[in-house]
């Protein structure tokens, strides 16, 4: 086991980098325990200046006491910002677009605003002057991944500070004995404290550890924040109406939203109707299978709709492409590569698809469910003369499909006359 001073040695072979370089690091900072002993450490093992980064993306929790947290411990340059609108705007809208789910159940709520912080991340530190970021993401994590992975594209010779891969605070003892010993301020919250670690914003709320460690565990009912269960949902359905525009919610019920507010009043309506639960066992990309537990009512809704808008108005074999191109799309944005070529190249086909997608689709939820009861598009390409099983007028000739089943068996034929000479 290494002490301290043999990580601080260890650290600075193995980041190429002498800690006397660094002067000045910009800290992405939530207020808590782990980053709050993390802006300490850094001033301790670095001696450096710690610039701190706080940004709402609507995890529900007042980030202004991160502010008063920083000043406390010494630090001068504080960045508290809203980036609500620009989480959503940017980043959420844009992947749903794409139908995004990562192994065909994970909304992808923790992976899309990394992408967004680590951009800030890296703007800061080109705007103080700084030499290095640093993050509080552990090394079991995807997480550390995204955010390094998302920097070093917007910033390629940016230095990344990870404590958790350098230090010996490997346990919540160590953390709170050294939180003790420098005077750091730990909220002791009244009540039972989670054992879970939690991340929220506007797309989702995730949980993992404690029971969930164990994938044969319920979880306990105590544990959703953000929606009743199904069974307790009220015994009357919510009916929405959701407006687009080239893909994008715009309008809820008739009433004009920006992205942000969409998702706050979808993860409110659906909150209360028991929408949006998840339990899923995933594969991280650093190797190992991780369960988590999510609540995510807007995205539930939001994807629903968003796949009833293009039945209606895709073209099949476009569609069609998309769903094949879809996990790869999550799998980038999952694995930290969203400012990658390959992603931006994506987006631009998904982009050219979504000129079309415009109308509106009409809801119902119901104790967990999500139902589509109708759509309708100045852009529909359902044709009822077509479609129809009355009388349609000639706009179809059955006579047709004869043709077109004896091709398509053509080969189906062929190999069934070989088998049968055998």
């Amino acid at each position: 086991m290494y002490n301290r001073a043999q990580f601080r040695i260890f650290s600075k072979f193995y980041q190429g980098t002498e800690m006397s370089e660094i002067k000045k690091v910009v800290l992405a900072y939530s207020g808590g325990l782990d980053t709050s002993i993390i802006a300490k450490w850094l001033q301790e093992e670095y001696q450096c200046e710690v610039v701190t980064f706080t940004a709402d993306i609507g995890q529900g929790e007042e980030v202004e006491p991160a502010r008063a947290k920083a000043k406390a411990m010494g630090i001068k340059e504080i960045y508290i910002e809203d980036l609500r609108e620009e989480f959503a705007r940017d980043f959420v809208f844009p992947m749903l677009r794409a139908n995004a789910m990562y192994e065909g159940e994970y909304r992808l709520g923790t992976s899309i605003a990394r992408p967004l912080i680590a951009k800030r991340l890296v703007e800061i530190a080109q705007e103080v002057g700084a030499d290095a970021i640093s993050h509080g993401a552990t090394g079991k994590g995807n997480d550390q991944v995204r955010f390094e992975l998302n920097a070093y594209s917007l910033m390629p010779d940016v230095k990344v500070i990870a404590p958790w891969r350098e230090w010996d605070l490997l346990s919540r003892e160590k953390l709170m004995a050294y939180a003790d010993e420098h005077g750091i301020q730990i909220e002791n919250k009244k009540g039972k404290k989670s054992p879970y670690s939690m991340d929220a914003n506007l797309l989702h709320i995730s949980y993992e550890g404690g029971i969930l460690e164990e994938p044969h565990s319920e979880p306990e009912e105590d544990m959703w924040l953000w929606t009743v269960s199904p069974e307790n949902a009220p015994d009357s359905p919510t009916y929405v109406e959701l407006s687009f525009e080239k893909g994008d919610i715009v309008a809820i019920n008739g009433e004009a939203m920006s992205p942000a507010t969409v998702m706050e009043y979808l993860n409110k309506v659906g909150g209360e109707n028991g929408i949006g639960r998840d339990d899923i066992v995933e594969n991280r990309f650093v190797g190992m299978k991780s369960r988590g537990c999510y609540e995510t009512p807007a995205g539930t809704i939001m994807l629903k709709a968003h796949r009833a808008m293009e039945s209606l108005t895709l073209d099949r074999n476009a569609a069609h492409l998309k769903d094949e191109l879809m996990p790869k799309y999550a799998e980038m944005i999952y694995n930290g590569f969203w400012f990658a070529p390959e992603r931006e190249m994506l987006q631009a086909m998904i982009d050219k698809s979504q000129e079309n997608v415009s109308g509106m689709v009409r809801l119902k939820l119901y104790k967990g469910n999500v139902v589509v009861v109708g759509r309708s598009s100045e852009n529909s390409l359902f044709d009822e003369m077509i479609a129809t099983f009355e009388e349609d007028g000639g706009a179809y000739n059955h006579k047709d499909a004869e043709g077109f089943i004896k091709l398509n068996a053509l080969r189906l034929r062929t190999s069934a006359k070989k088998r049968a000479r055998k």
